[in-house]
């Protein structure tokens, strides 16, 4: 008697999608040892025929089964590269069976899954076009090791789970399916099934490389492969560009807010982007452009800091391929690109990481640890290996694959502690019983050290607000390993000052030399960053005390002060020409202001500010060091005065900067200064370029053999009210 081509129980599970091993069940299996069987599933086909690979055999039709959409023929051998030919009401067609193709992953990437290891997870997980035996297809694969089943729907199957089933791949966790005749473009999603049956949600891939525009939700299929780089000469040099002894002037953009198009409609594109931001940021001195997160995201109002394709440039301004066309212009005009990136945290969105197989996979499964209150957002679990690999291999990605030269980690210090954010009670003490995140600090210290070591040239920067120790410090001597951490606690200072009435920053005046007594404890950025603009805020401008003329000598002086002072400098978007109105990321910064000479005297103010601070040693060589900054004058709190000396290496001649933080004009005002010479006059905040009124000294002062703060020669000079001068000595 004939051997049953199929088995009710398996075909019924088959049908209903509930089947653990559909690979084991369907395409060519051995059924004795003289033939085989040849089992298709197509729900909605009416007839199915095998198309053998070798012309001398003949087609073979397959008959109906005992599930709805089910074939199945004996054969007498192994099919080898046979194709089928469907037909339905609609017509007849013909295409490769998925279940005749072995598995894609090899042994070595099993193994470096397993221990989640893999440092070119993207290279193995996710969706890439490739040929197979002759045949164009996508490979797909995902990670849900508590899945009872997981499969590929998109646009290419009428999103029906049963059509395409994966592979599991034994303990990695991980399932694969290659799909021939999907393309790159293609819409896809994962359907999964948790271990008790119950169908999730639809995922997006959480290694797409592409997804709709927001507020749809599917993954794209985009090809990584056969990009012809250009910018080689870039990327052999970069590495001087982010060293501590090189200026950094980083310009902090919101993409889809520095302009719009169409009448503020829609965002730029990246090909605008190129055309238009690349050539402003170089024009005006800056080193380095830094995006918000381009990591794609759902929901507008959360600035990219909600992200759920970590792998995805977002779609709001062009395709994968266009965004790699912006890096390559930023790198053509000799701008680094510095990504902000968000490995703290995500959004709940359905098709995102949340409970991705049906259990806290990629979050922590406690609310006290893996919930963020304020953020309502969810929190990785970095005690996890395949986790750490995920958010790792992310930072390679962009790196390696986009050429991006620098990540700046957003939100450091709600890593760092389980208690950010928490009152008493509803917070986990680590394994210690202390309050710091074990696994996150050996995850930043770990995602450190593999950056730099695979990637040359690049920088990471921590935006972290407390006092945590050694965040820029290497990670053999105790430190996470960044190469630079933001000042937030020099900017909070500093604001906080200059919003006060001049006639009262004489009892604050430690405000502004407070971040003197621990700038060179770590490699620090000055930020001025989007925070101080949004949310009730005000703008930079709206900040300062005073009458209009007032406001507008209170920012420049501050501008000049900051690029004065020890450490790199970051500028956000729009401060640039001091604009008057707070962030709103919904529309174009008004840039219509530009035709106010006051307005387009602080953007000459910043341009000449990064000209100097690039062309002047003193002003960025020891930005990190303490040999390169003293005091002239800390106290003079009356006069609401500052002044010191920067300095450089070798050779370089020494800079003086003054600061008047009063309405009041002080001349004369006699100066100590390091050296004998004349003092060229560099920047004055006041001139009538930058919208001030002219007063100064003339292009520069001699000094005299007069002993003044402690030095044996000092200059006099007119230093006008609300102002900071910059001066050099002249060779």
């Amino acid at each position: 008697m004939a051997r049953p081509l199929t088995d009710p129980g398996q075909s019924a599970a088959l049908a209903g999608g509930a089947h653990d091993d559909p690979f084991a069940y369907l395409g060519p299996h051995r059924l004795t040892e003289k033939t085989w069987v040849l089992r298709v599933f197509r729900p909605g086909v009416e007839a199915v025929t095998m198309l053998p690979g070798q012309k001398r055999r003949k087609p073979v039709t397959l008959q109906a089964a005992d599930q709805e959409g089910l074939f199945a023929a004996r054969l007498r051998s192994d099919p080898g590269a046979y194709r089928l030919r469907l037909r339905n009401q609609e017509g007849e067609w013909e295409e490769d069976d998925p279940f005749r193709f072995g598995p894609v992953l090899g042994a070595m990437d099993e193994h470096f899954l397993s221990e989640g290891s893999h440092l070119d997870l993207w290279q193995v997980l996710g969706a890439h076009p490739l040929t197979r035996d002759g045949v164009a297809g996508v490979h797909f694969a995902v990670w849900a090791p508590n899945a009872r089943r997981a499969s590929v729907v998109g646009d290419f199957n009428h999103w029906d789970g049963r059509r395409h089933p994966m592979r599991r791949r034994g303990a990695t966790g991980v399932w694969e399916t290659f799909l021939p005749g999907v393309a790159e473009g293609a819409h896809y999603k994962f359907e999964i099934k948790d271990a008790e049956g119950k169908l999730l949600p639809l995922k997006a891939d959480p290694l797409g490389f592409g997804a709709e525009h927001p507020p749809a939700t599917a993954s794209i299929v985009r090809r990584l492969d056969g990009r012809d780089w250009r910018d080689g000469d870039w990327l052999a040099k970069r590495g001087t560009a982010s060293r501590r002894d090189r200026p950094i002037s980083i310009y902090e953009v919101h993409l889809g807010s520095w302009k719009r198009a169409e009448g503020g409609i829609r965002p730029l594109s990246y090909h605008e982007l190129a055309a238009d931001l690349v050539p402003y940021v170089r024009d005006m001195g800056f080193t380095h452009i830094e995006m918000m997160p381009v990591s794609e995201y759902p929901f507008d109002g959360s600035w990219g800091y909600q992200p759920i394709g970590l792998y995805a440039p977002t779609i709001r301004h062009g395709t994968l391929g266009e965004f790699r066309d912006f890096v390559e212009a930023c790198h053509g005009a000799g701008l680094g690109l510095i990504l902000d990136w968000v490995p703290g945290h995500f959004p709940r969105d359905q098709h995102g990481l949340g409970r991705f197989d049906g259990t806290a996979l990629y979050e922590y499964a406690d609310p006290r640890e893996g919930y963020h209150r304020d953020w309502n957002t969810l929190i990785f679990n970095y005690g996890r290996h395949e986790v750490q690999n995920y958010l790792i291999a992310n930072a390679l990605y962009w790196l390696k694959e986009h050429h991006i030269d620098g990540l700046r980690v957003d939100a450091v210090a709600s890593m760092l502690y389980r208690d950010y954010s928490r009152p008493e009670g509803e917070w986990v003490p680590n394994a210690e019983g202390g309050r710091e995140n074990l696994e996150a600090i050996a995850f930043l210290k770990r995602m450190n050290e593999v950056v730099y070591g695979h990637c040359d040239g690049i920088a990471t920067f921590a935006e972290e607000s407390t006092s945590f120790p050694g965040v820029s410090q290497p990670t053999d001597a105790g430190g996470l390993g960044f190469g630079y951490k933001w000042n937030m606690g020099w900017m909070n200072d500093t604001l906080d000052y200059m919003q006060r009435d001049p006639i009262h920053r004489k009892h604050h005046h430690h405000q502004m030399t407070f971040g003197i007594h621990y700038a060179f404890s770590e490699n620090f950025v000055l930020p001025l960053s989007h925070d101080e603009v949004v949310h009730g805020k005000g703008s930079l401008l709206a900040k300062m005390p005073g009458d209009e003329d007032q406001r507008f000598a209170n920012l420049r002086a501050y501008f000049a002060f900051m690029w004065g002072h020890p450490g790199k400098k970051l500028l956000f978007m729009g401060q640039d020409f001091a604009q008057p109105g707070e962030w709103n990321h919904d529309t174009s910064l008004d840039w219509h202001l530009l035709a106010e000479p006051r307005h387009a005297g602080v953007q000459a103010l910043i341009r000449d500010l990064n000209r100097l601070y690039r062309e002047t040693p003193a002003l960025h060589e020891l930005d990190c060091e303490g040999a390169g900054f003293e005091w002239i004058e800390a106290n003079a709190a009356e006069e609401s005065l500052y002044a010191w000396v920067r300095r450089g290496r070798g050779g370089a001649a020494p800079v003086v900067v003054v600061c008047n933080f009063t309405p009041v004009e002080r001349a004369p005002q006699r100066l100590g200064v390091p050296e004998a010479g004349r003092w060229i006059e560099r920047i004055n905040s006041d001139a009538t370029d930058y919208g001030g009124q002219g007063r100064g000294n003339l292009g520069g002062v001699q000094s005299e053999a007069v002993e003044h703060h402690g030095r044996p020669d000092s200059i006099e000079i007119r230093l006008p009210p609300l102002s900071t001068l910059i001066f050099e000595l002249e060779p």
